[in-house]
């Protein structure tokens, strides 16, 4: 080698060196390149959903060497699909969903993002009812059928002693809608998430009677779940995906006015309403993602109460702590 070289003009060996080096520069950006996770979120305007765009503009992320490509979807099935499809290494969905893994959706939760469900709230016309007492044999329209917001329909009328169809369940599709039906008082309320509900109060169009999370302390409204292969393949980047997402709620804690900032670009709000949003949502995020034994329980009956499964499932074959941070 040292031969080969001795034969070799100055301006020969200084060339070879520059490439030499040139190479080494480019096996050293490959190998330090960041990894690529394909994130779902189950709807793309939530609040509840604003973490991955602000960890994402934050660079939390990319501290752990992970570049996101998040991926909007039309709801928890939709968000299964491309789960099962391959299409998404993560998504962040409902805790309800987690009735799709004892149907065969190859998925695992990793995380709990969120506890009571304070992102809903059953709203009413500005004179409409006055109490939960005054819902029994009305009619309150929700997105579908065996949806969480269904189920909290019902189990408001359960919690009331009137049992699970005290309240009529008017399944109704989309938002636009139900507020059409609502004006024109074919319906007595309608479920709906708070930003929505606090627009609509502002505007004088609607009252909020029920916050949901009052309701039902124990629970997981929100999970992020995990595709089998990524569990299998990928464990370094799932757990740094967790860490990069608790490190961003702890800034979203801190740093109201950046988030809400960034939420009302996100969720096409006033920065008013987005401001009142974070004060009513962000106690429900949680610091650790850790699964809460009482709240699986709860979701394991909701699951039959909704009929999505014949019997309760064993709440730790839905869900695994290993890429929590120890």
């Amino acid at each position: 080698m040292l031969k080969r070289f001795a034969n070799r003009s100055p301006l020969r060996l200084a060339a070879a060196a520059l490439m030499l080096s040139g190479g080494l520069v480019a096996f050293a950006s490959s190998s330090f390149a960041a990894d690529n996770l394909r994130v779902g979120k189950a709807v793309p305007e939530a609040f509840s959903f604003v973490p991955l765009d602000v960890g994402m503009r934050k660079g939390f992320f990319q501290k752990y060497g992970l570049e996101i490509e998040s991926i909007a979807f039309a709801g928890d099935a939709k968000i299964q699909q491309a789960m099962a499809g391959d299409s998404i290494d993560l998504a962040l969905g409902s805790g309800p969903g987690m009735a799709f893994i004892m149907k065969g959706s190859p998925v695992k939760a990793i995380a709990a993002m969120a506890g009571p469900p304070l992102l809903l709230t059953l709203i009413v016309l500005p004179d409409g009812p006055k109490t939960v007492a005054d819902l029994k044999g009305k009619r309150v329209s929700v997105s579908t059928a065996g949806s969480l917001t269904a189920w909290l329909v019902s189990e408001t009328s359960n919690q009331q002693g009137w049992g699970y169809d005290g309240i009529i369940v008017t399944p109704m599709g989309a938002t636009p809608p139900q507020i059409a039906a609502l004006v024109r008082k074919e319906i007595d309320g309608m479920v709906t998430d708070i930003a929505t509900a606090l627009t609509l109060e502002k505007e004088g169009k609607a009252r909020i009677l029920v916050r949901f999370g009052q309701l039902v302390k124990d629970f997981h409204i929100h999970v992020i779940f995990a595709t089998d292969k990524a569990i299998a393949s990928r464990p370094a980047d799932l757990s740094n995906f967790v860490k990069g997402w608790l490190e961003t709620i702890a800034f979203m804690r801190k740093n109201k006015a950046e988030t809400v900032k960034i939420a009302a670009e996100v969720m096409q709000k006033d920065e008013e309403i987005a401001g009142r949003t974070y004060d009513e949502l962000m106690p429900m995020f949680s610091d650790d993602g850790k699964f809460n034994a009482k709240a699986m329980a709860v979701l394991a009956k909701s699951y039959v109460d909704l009929k999505i499964l014949n019997e309760e499932p064993d709440p730790k074959k839905l869900f695994t702590e290993q890429f929590l941070p120890k």
